[in-house]
């Protein structure tokens, strides 16, 4: 590094008064600089485990974090309605899907009502009038037999 000096003249000479240079600042900052940089640079030695693959590890407070690029306001706003639009999209996605399984379910279970109907309906029904038939069958009979409603009939 060289240095050059400038002859300056400064408004304390021309009066008369002698005005005490600072010389002493930029010789501290230099040194300071050369002490820093030699801190960085020295060498680690070979590691007593002998796992030379292993880097030193650092901490986290040390790690030098970026806030990365800052966006302008046209293009935050620009990325907030992207978002906003994407996910109103998303919702009427899920709700078309929603309402797609809630008709389907609808569906079967008319489906079931009415296939129920139709088999009551189809039902061949034999009225027993006489109770001292019911107490003469046997056990086999007595089980295929079932009991209706027949005032709807």
């Amino acid at each position: 590094m060289t240095e050059v000096k400038e002859n300056v003249i400064r408004m304390e000479d021309i009066l008369g008064e002698k005005a005490k240079p600072d010389v002493s600042d930029p010789l501290k900052k230099v040194n300071k600089l050369e002490k820093h940089v030699e801190k960085l640079t020295i060498p680690k030695g070979k590691p007593k485990s002998g796992r030379v693959w292993k880097e030193q590890k650092t901490r986290f407070s040390s790690i030098i974090k970026t806030r990365g690029t800052r966006l302008s306001f046209e293009k935050k706003q620009k990325l907030r309605n992207d978002m906003k639009r994407i996910k109103e999209l998303s919702r009427s996605v899920i709700a078309r899907r929603h309402a797609e399984r809630e008709a389907k379910k609808q569906r079967r279970i008319d489906n079931l009502k009415r296939a129920e109907e139709n088999r009551k309906k189809s039902e061949i029904v034999q009225v027993i009038k006489n109770t001292s038939k019911i107490k003469k069958m046997k056990k086999k009979n007595l089980r295929k037999l079932e009991k209706r409603d027949t005032t709807n009939m």
